[in-house]
């Protein structure tokens, strides 16, 4: 560069610095910059970060396990929890891997948030967001101090066999079972296998007599 053209732009720098300084009124904060394209200075202006007041937190990618006592237990390390609760699917009880939270302070929640959100736990990354409170469903806490008390299906499943039955009921079990057994036949003679399946034992075809007592 040439001592001209270092004139030249030191005097631009001088005309634009005191453009700068001219554009701000007395009484004024200075403007921040002069546009590349000309015209008045600018000011950036101050951008402020809305407060949020929500407390409540969607949960999503639960891992298996991690259940209302265990993630209690987990998160009280950040403050203090006013509810939580997982969905559940209504017949089985099992986890849909989702929940909601609530703190009690809305700086926490955010906190948690911002440092839970996609946390590998157990070989899931969490889905951890904060729900403002104008979507916040009115439903959205019902039954959360209710426990679930799983159904056991093995102990309806072994009253259901073991019940007494008439004999039209057990007439049509058997039956049921036979019309399985044929089909499996045909499939196994269709195969080239030779097989015949075993009798059911203790069945009569016929119902049996009922006995009359004498009532002398």
């Amino acid at each position: 560069m040439g001592a001209k053209a270092r004139k030249a732009q030191t005097k631009s720098v001088k005309k634009g610095a005191m453009q700068l300084a001219a554009s701000a009124a007395p009484g004024d904060e200075a403007p921040d910059f002069l546009p590349l394209e000309g015209g008045p200075a600018k000011k950036i202006p101050v951008t402020k970060l809305k407060e949020t007041k929500a407390t409540v937190l969607y949960i999503g990618r639960i891992p298996h396990g991690f259940y209302e006592d265990e993630m209690t237990g987990f998160f009280q390390q950040f403050g203090m929890i006013k509810r939580l609760r997982i969905a559940r699917n209504r017949k089985t009880g099992k986890s849909k891997h989702y929940g909601y939270i609530e703190f009690e302070s809305p700086e926490v929640a955010k906190i948690v948030a911002e440092t839970m959100d996609k946390y590998l736990l157990f070989e899931h990354v969490l889905q951890v967001n904060l729900i403002p409170p104008e979507r916040v469903h009115p439903k959205l806490w019902r039954r959360v101090n209710r426990k679930f008390i799983p159904v056991d299906w093995v102990a309806i499943e072994r009253n259901n066999l073991d019940k007494m039955r008439t004999w039209e009921e057990h007439k049509k079990l058997v039956d049921g079972i036979k019309k399985k057994d044929r089909k499996r036949v045909k499939k196994m003679e269709a195969a080239g296998i030779d097989y015949e399946c075993p009798e059911v034992v203790g069945y009569t075809e016929t119902a049996p007599k009922k006995i009359k007592f004498d009532t002398d």
